[in-house]
Order: structure tokens, then sequence, then C-alpha cells
């Protein structure tokens, strides 16, 4: 049973699992209001939907055929994808013993049926504004000091997000790293705050020229860039990184002491795997790195590419 996005009204999302098509109807209606909903009738159908939704809460009901509240739970819980996502069981059992037995198992609050909707919508509405803190924190914290893009710990993070999701689906992905060519250079001659102002120059440029949604790019360290690109083949991922490269050449920002032309440049390497599984993630790595350092012996301002065999 396919149920789609039940209300595509506010910017977080909830997603309801109940095996009972009349609750699904109950909450649906009652939180379209102010969230995006999605609606799994089943244990299985939830893991799929949150792994791929990734939504900011999961009401979940306990008592269901094919797999129970708890057993899904301490499957989200145990994914690194889903770990962090807040859970509130619903359910007919009202004991004490149950509620605590939920609670251990990793829900952040437990409703009980029949359902009091204004008593819903106040527990949801507390979850979701304690998600949304923690978010903002988190993306605090992932984020570079200097140039306001993402950092190293996060890049890997979605990497890691990312490869798995590539790998349910045996999807295409792409790794780029890229290095400002002859940047030391730079900052010995024009000194670091100029060193410090091309950085932020050039992480922007790359920012605003990932234009699809699902693109990541992140300071990677130093002068270095790291450059995600799910769902992407190796063609499509070459056109992305050249267009990168072209567009920090095109800042013209001037670099009269680069071996390779008078302004900043950068030198790519890019690699692209279809996953599956039983696969590393660090070949990835490893050859976006090999790609990078055979743009710079070929004479830097340029893209490298390999596409990695299974």
């Amino acid at each position: 049973m396919n149920l789609p996005l039940f209300s595509e009204v506010g910017s977080q999302t909830v997603l309801v699992v109940d095996d009972q098509p009349v609750n699904l109807k109950i909450l649906g209606q009652a939180l379209s209001k102010d969230y995006q909903v999605l609606l799994a009738s089943s244990g299985e159908q939830a893991l799929r939907m949150a792994r791929d939704q990734l939504p900011d809460l999961i009401l979940l009901d306990i008592i269901m055929k094919d797999m129970d509240g708890y057993q899904a739970c301490r499957q989200l819980k145990s994914d690194p994808l889903t770990q962090n996502i807040p859970i509130i069981f619903s359910t007919a059992m009202d004991s004490v013993e149950d509620e605590v037995r939920g609670l251990e198992e990793g829900a952040t609050d437990y409703i009980t049926k029949p359902f009091n909707v204004a008593l819903v919508l106040a527990r949801v509405r507390n979850q979701l504004q304690l998600k949304k803190k923690t978010d903002l924190l988190e993306r605090l914290v992932s984020l570079d000091g200097l140039t306001e893009i993402p950092n190293r710990r996060y890049f890997e993070q979605r990497l890691e997000e990312e490869w798995r999701r590539a790998e349910r689906g045996e999807e295409c992905l792409c790794l780029a790293m890229a290095d400002i060519d002859a940047f030391k250079q730079f900052n010995d001659n024009y000194g670091h705050g100029a060193g410090d102002l091309c950085l932020q120059k050039v992480a922007r440029c790359l920012s605003s020229n990932a234009q699809r949604s699902g693109d990541l790019v992140a300071r990677y360290g130093g002068e270095e860039f790291a450059v995600l690109l799910p769902a992407t083949d190796l063609d499509a991922g070459r056109l992305v990184v050249e267009r990168l490269r072209q567009s920090v050449e095109d800042l013209a920002i001037p670099h009269r002491f680069s071996p390779v032309t008078d302004v900043v440049t950068l030198s790519v390497g890019l690699a692209c795997i279809r996953v599956s599984l039983d696969m590393e993630k660090e070949r990835l790595w490893k050859e976006a790195d090999k790609q990078l350092y055979g743009a710079k012996q070929a004479g830097r301002n340029r893209v490298h590419t390999a596409w990695l065999h299974c």
C-alpha cells in the first residue's frame, strides 16, 4: 500500500505509521494543517520512507502485523541515517510498564488511543520545536568558521548518508576533491588576510554554482574543497565539476605568482561509482584524491576523472 504525501503545508515533516486506515486519516488530517505529513501502513514501509524522506518526527504505532513498533524503533535507532529522528509511540496499551518500555526502546514520548487530538498536537508541537533547536545547533557546528559553508565533519556525515542511500538503490555517486592552485604562493606574497578573503570568494562561488538541491560543497581543509554529487553518473559529474572549475577562474582573482596563469585557478579530481552492497566508500575517496593529484601533475587548472568499476 503506497500512501503519498498527505499535505505540503509547513516546513517540518511528520511520518505517521499505523496499520489502521482510520487512524492514519485522523492523524493525517489533524497534523496536515501545520506540517507536511507522510503516511505509512506498515513497519517495513515506515523504515523505507524514513530513510528516503528523513522526516523531522515519527508518530509510530506499536501493535502492527508485519513488524511491531518496538522492532521498527530499534531498527531506526540503529541506523546512522535515522537514529536522531525523534519517535512518539502511539498505542492502545496504557500501563505504566508499557510506557516505560517504549521510552527505554528510544521513544521521546508516548500517547495512548483513542486519540485526544489536542493532546497529540501539543506533544507533536513540543517535539518539533525541540527538533528545530537541535537542528539549528547541529547546523552551527557543521559550518566552517571562515567560509561559512559546510565543514569536513558535516561532509563526511552526508557522504555516509548518501552512500547508504545509493547502496540501497544501486545508484551512481560522484565525489570530487578540488584544490586551489599555488595557494601557498598566494598566501606568501599577498598575505594571510588576502588568502582568507580568497578562500571565502572561492567557497561562495563553488556553493552558488552547485545548483542541484542534493549537491554539496564543503571546505575539507586548508585550500581543499570536497564536492558530493548524489545520483550522478560520470558524464554528468564531469559537467558539474568543469563548471565549478571554470567559475573559479572566471572570478579573476589576481595571482601573479601562480605558475599556471595570472588568476586564481582550481584543480579537480572526480571519481564516480555505482554503489552496491559490500563496497567500501574509501575506494571513492582514494580515487578522487588520485585524480586530483593527476590534475596537478598534468599542469593544474583542469579536471581529471575516473569511473570505478565494481
